[in-house]
Parts: structure tokens; C-alpha cells; sequence
């Protein structure tokens, strides 16, 4: 099937890949940065494990990328001929690209007096953008056994170049406008784990919170599905909701319905307490789902925390935008707690029979029950987990040593949180 990934500018980093851009901004109070201490145990040593970094440069990095993202959005309009992107660096240093022309010394001077350093490139990101299209039209001409095989294009802005995602990278031939091109694996579905035989438990006192990245069983359509609660939010009416993955509604036609999938708590392969319904869900370009508390669970997501399950939560004090080489962990009920860096944003990438429009990609791994939980950079909420290059193995230790043998890493591909909150108008992720 004949897939086309836009005219609009998809962008890639670099530390193993990297792909980069900025998404959409809702206005929300300014985040400050966190102290150390709200950081907990499971975070610190995730932090350390994965990335050899304190916390303090956690929250640190945050604050900055977040800084880049807002230069970003003005330099784009101001410094349009010269804009290259912008991202961190393996040691943090936050990095503005600025090509060659008449306003690179204006948008030199802004850059550094924001504290920034510059890097010069090849490239304008209109220039890659202008790429991009040529790409895209070559695809439009192409026959469906050639055009398919292409599941994604980006920019990649620290090798300021386009990046092409394909099924089958040994056997792609490029036209010769896109020589040198790097080719990387397209993602597949983050595939909730299908437990239909789940058990009740029947009396099960319910008095505690339920946070990012505890379990749940959504049950519709004569399936069940194991998934990790995304973040806390409020809708504009400020009652509770939790903003977790689309797929993982089995029943995801009648969400808002009668016929709605049923949200249970899950304890290991039991069910407890129902927690509500789907009033919302949504596949493509973005991926999220909206949990609907029933009234006697409602009151259990009146918090704002992340954690590892049953562990301490980190407290959610904003939200941010996906810049490339910023510092990400993500939390789930299968692989916990994990981190990485943000290896894409604006990415357009066809998954299964749908296409993720405008995510972001990190070199995370997850696996099957991961679907939904969390992705945050310091105490920013980023992102909703939606998809792995690895989601079919049983073990991230395992998904690292395949994937290594195929020049590739472990990914996991997201749906930016400020999108979801820019389509859906009064609703807020909750900060207290």
C-alpha cells in the first residue's frame, strides 16, 4: 500500500542514529528544574546503568534542550535561509546548525548570546526540507514493489543529511540524488502482550495511587491486552484521565461508547479493581488513548508521578519537546525504568499499516507490555511509548545483542506528549 510521509520537515540526530526536528508547543506554566532528591532510587540507577550521568546532569540537560526548543521555534521564522536545527551533544553542550548565507552572522550573535554554540553546516533545514520533497516525489513515481519498501524519511540534523527507513536495507537501490544516504530499519508495532485468560479477584481493597508506567489489562472485543499507564492528566472540566497508547484498545472503534474497552488493574495475571474505559483513542498520525476513570478509581489518579511499578514516583513538573541528544528514560511494567537519548523528532514512519506522523525516536528498548507507559526528560513528561525495533524479544539483553549483529540498535519510537495535548484543547498534564 502506497504510503506518503508529507511535505513536512522530519528530523534525525546522531550518536548511533539520529533524527530531529521540533514539535508542536502548548503553552503551559514554565517548568523549573527539579532537585536532585525528586529523582528516585530505581531513575538514579537506571541513569547511571544506561548513560554513566547524575542526576543533576539529567535535569540539567532537560532545562537546556528545552531552551533549544524555544530558540528553535523563533530562529525558524527569523533565520529562515540559514536554520539548520538545533540538538545536545554527547556532553550536553546545546548545539544551534546554521548554514552559510546572509543572515549567518545575525543568527550567529542570537545563538551565542542564548549561550549556545554554533556549528556550521552544509545545509539549511530548508535546503533538507527541500530534499525530502524531491524524495517524496520520487517515491510517488515509483512502482508499489519499490515504494514500499520505504517506511520513512527524516532529516538528520547532526549529520545535517536526510535518512531513508526501509524493510529491506541490503536490497534498496536510491536514485542517484541520494548517494551517500543512510538507510536504517523501519520500526514495527510495540505489540501489547494478549493475556485473554486474566483472572478476577474478587474483594481487592483499591485505596492506593496508580502512576505512569503501573500495569493494566484493557479488555474489549473478546481480547485482552496487558499495557503500562501513561501520564496523569486532566481534561478541561478538571476531572482525572490517564493518557496512555492508542493500540492498546482492543476495541478502539467504540471507544467512547457503551461498548467501550475495560480498563483492570493488573496484578501479575489477575484482575482487580475496574478502573474505567476508553473515551478516546487514536491510531494514526498520533498514538494515544485517553482512560476514562470510573467514578470509584477516579480519585487514584489524582497525582502527578512516574515510577517503576510500586516503586517511588518522580513527580511530572511540565512538559517538553523532543530535541535531539537530549537525555530520555522511559518507564514500563515489562522493562521498568531505562535510558537513553531522543534520537529523532517530526519523524514520519509507517508502522504496520499506519503511519506515526510527527514522533520521535529514542534508543531505548521495550518490549511487549511497555506499550503506553512513559517517556520524561528530568521531571518533563515527553512522550507515550508506541513502537520498538526490538518489542518481539523476551529480554533487552537479548534485543541488544541481535540488533547488534545487524549494525542496528535497539529503538523505541514515541508520540510526543504536547501533540496529544495539542489535539485534544483543555487537557493538561497534571503537575501536583
Amino acid at each position: 500500500m502506497r504510503r506518503s510521509f508529507a511535505r513536512q520537515a522530519a528530523v534525525i540526530g546522531s550518536a548511533a542514529v539520529l533524527l530531529l526536528g521540533t514539535a508542536a508547543t502548548v503553552a503551559q506554566a514554565e517548568p523549573a528544574p527539579a532537585p536532585t532528591t525528586a529523582l528516585p532510587a530505581e531513575l538514579v540507577e537506571a541513569l547511571q546503568r544506561d548513560l554513566q550521568i547524575s542526576p543533576d546532569r539529567f535535569l540539567n540537560d532537560a532545562e537546556r534542550s528545552q531552551e533549544l526548543a524555544r530558540f528553535a521555534d523563533k530562529a525558524r521564522e527569523q533565520f529562515e535561509s540559514v536554520f539548520a536545527g538545533v540538538w545536545l551533544d554527547e556532553q550536553g553542550t546545546p548545539i544551534v546548525g546554521l548554514a552559510d548565507g546572509e543572515q549567518f552572522d545575525e543568527a550567529r550573535t542570537a545563538a551565542e548570546d542564548s549561550g549556545f554554540v554554533v556549528e556550521k553546516t552544509e545545509n539549511s533545514e530548508n535546503a533538507l526540507e527541500a530534499r525530502l520533497n524531491e524524495l517524496n516525489d520520487w517515491l510517488d513515481t515509483q512502482p508499489p514493489a519499490i515504494a514500499d519498501v520505504i517506511r520513512g524519511i527524516a532529516i538528520d540534523v547532526v549529520n545535517n543529511d536526510v535518512v531513508v527507513r526501509a524493510e529491506n536495507v541490503a536490497g534498496l537501490e536510491l536514485p542517484p540524488f541520494l548517494d551517500g544516504v543512510r538507510v536504517l530499519f523501519a520500526p514495527t508495532e510495540l505489540t501489547p502482550e494478549s493475556t485473554p485468560e486474566f483472572e478476577f479477584t474478587a474483594g481487592i481493597a483499591a485505596p492506593d495511587a496508580l502512576l505512569g508506567g503501573d500495569a493494566y489489562a484493557a479488555l474489549g472485543a473478546g481480547a485482552g491486552l496487558r499495557c503500562s499507564l501513561g501520564f496523569n492528566a486532566e481534561d478541561g472540566s478538571g476531572s482525572p484521565v490517564n493518557i496512555t497508547a492508542g493500540h492498546c484498545d482492543p476495541n478502539r472503534s467504540q471507544a467512547g461508547t457503551r461498548w467501550a474497552s475495560e480498563v483492570y488493574q493488573l496484578l501479575g495475571d489477575t484482575l482487580g479493581q475496574r478502573l474505567g474505559t476508553f473515551e478516546k483513542t487514536s491510531l494514526d498520525n498520533n498514538d494515544y488513548g485517553i482512560i476514562r476513570p470510573a467514578a470509584d478509581a477516579a480519585g487514584r489518579f489524582e497525582n502527578n508521578g512516574v515510577r517503576v511499578p510500586n516503586a517511588a514516583p518522580l513527580p511530572i513538573t511540565g512538559t517538553a519537546d523532543p530535541i535531539v541528544g537530549t537525555p530520555v528514560c522511559k518507564s514500563g511494567l515489562r522493562t521498568g525504568y531505562s535510558c537513553g537519548i531522543v534520537t529523532s523528532s517530526q519523524q514520519n514512519v509507517a508502522i504496520g499499516e499506519r503511519v506515526l506522523s510527527n514522533g520521535f525516536s529514542t534508543n531505548l528498548c521495550a518490549l511487549q507490555g511497555d506499550s503506553g507507559g512513559t517517556l520524561v526528560t528530568g521531571t518533563l513528561a515527553l512522550g507515550i511509548s508506541s513502537a520498538s525495533n526490538v518489542g518481539q524479544y523476551g529480554l533487552c539483553e537479548v534485543a541488544g545483542f541481535v540488533s547488534s549483529l545487524l549494525g542496528e540498535t535497539p529503538e523505541l519510537f514515541a508520540t510526543p506528549i504536547n501533540a496529544v495535548l495539542a489535539e485534544n484543547p483543555g487537557l493538561k498534564i497534571r503537575t501536583w
